[in-house]
């Protein structure tokens, strides 16, 4: 995947706060940028949104088939958490323990998205600075519920428990921890992120004397989470890194406004500067996913010149949209399953099976 990680990752992952990375962007943390936001997007691509299934709300796949054979993982109802196996540790230099957060999908989680009042987080962040956050996504971030298919625990609680399952199953090794999200996702990456560190979850607490390991967040138009509170908490943090990429005229980044507060550092990119694009666009390409690994492989700056330094397929930015101009060829929105999950049956019916147990 890229070819000087092993030995850069930890500068890769902001060890520095990517000083002197982003301006302009390092051809391997462009790579390394990527390489995390497609493990944000797998969640859009496995996501059973079909409303005549019965699998809806859940993925499409086994686990077993969700990646390559490069990933171990372990599904949740908002994302996974995966870990690197041998072959994955030697490419990059240590075992990193992934966090995928899936951004907003279902009517509910648009309902939590515009629940912008402000609450306390005391319960999972503690008093310093009084950190309040958005309540909408503190609520999928921590709500459980007993009669629940996907969630009878909380988010939170699954990823914690597997979080500290896997730091003691290797905890012999050096170990990573990076979260990564598109839009709700990112903002329950951050949430998690802070969370993580705040409380000495990144390292094993069956083991006395165990050394934290470092966490950084990619995220990917990241609305915002909290107050100047939650900054302080932020800030405080050793061992904690975040980087927001953000493109311009996207405006999901700048809610809400009153009271909220960025936290990490900031990559812009404007897509519109690409070629390769229909031009202005609008409110739903700015925001899409597909649409900004396409500017971070494409981006000299948000004011600079558009030219492809990695080799991305082009095709990818029409996964689920209309963004490639015609002459492409390529047509819009064209990932779906195959006869969209009807399987003709022996006996020549057909039959809704879109769910590989």
């Amino acid at each position: 995947m890229i070819r000087n990680i092993s030995k850069r990752w930890r500068e890769l992952s902001g060890q520095n706060d990517w000083a002197s990375l982003l301006q302009p962007l390092d051809l391997d943390l462009r790579r390394y940028i990527i390489h995390y936001g497609e493990l944000a997007q797998a969640t859009y691509d496995t996501f059973n949104s079909q409303r005549a299934s019965k699998y809806e709300g859940n993925s499409r796949y086994r686990e077993k088939d969700l990646f390559s054979k490069a990933w171990d993982k372990e599904s949740n109802w908002m994302g996974f958490v995966a870990v690197a196996t041998d072959g994955g540790r030697d490419v990059l230099g240590r075992r990193d323990i992934v966090i995928s957060w899936r951004g907003t999908i279902q009517v509910s989680e648009w309902e939590s998205d515009f629940n912008f009042p402000l609450v306390p987080a005391t319960k999972i962040l503690g008093d310093l600075g009084d950190p309040m956050v958005h309540a909408g996504w503190l609520s999928i971030y921590t709500s459980a519920d007993p009669e629940s298919v996907y969630n009878k625990m909380s988010a939170r609680q699954q990823v914690l428990d597997e979080v500290q399952r896997l730091l003691e199953e290797f905890k012999d090794e050096e170990i990573s921890i990076t979260i990564t999200g598109h839009s709700l996702g990112a903002a329950l990456g951050t949430l998690n992120a802070v969370d993580i560190v705040t409380n000495g979850l990144n390292k094993n607490k069956a083991q006395p004397g165990a050394q934290p390991c470092p966490v950084t967040a990619f995220l990917f138009a990241s609305p915002h989470v909290g107050d100047t509170g939650f900054r302080t908490v932020f800030q405080s943090q050793e061992n904690l890194h975040l980087l927001r990429v953000r493109n311009v005229p996207d405006v999901i980044p700048t809610y809400p406004m009153v009271r909220y507060t960025d936290v990490g550092e900031e990559l812009q990119l404007d897509n519109r500067r690409s070629p390769y694009l229909k031009s202005p666009g609008n409110v739903e390409t700015w925001h899409n996913l597909e649409g900004y690994l396409h500017g971070v492989a494409g981006t000299h700056g948000a004011k600079g010149k558009f030219c492809l330094e990695v080799k991305r397929d082009i095709s990818l930015v029409n996964k689920s949209s209309d963004m490639l101009k015609d002459k492409f060829m390529v047509p819009n929105s064209w990932w779906c399953m195959r006869n969209k999950g009807m399987v003709q049956q022996k006996d020549r019916s057909w039959k809704l099976d879109d769910h590989d147990v």
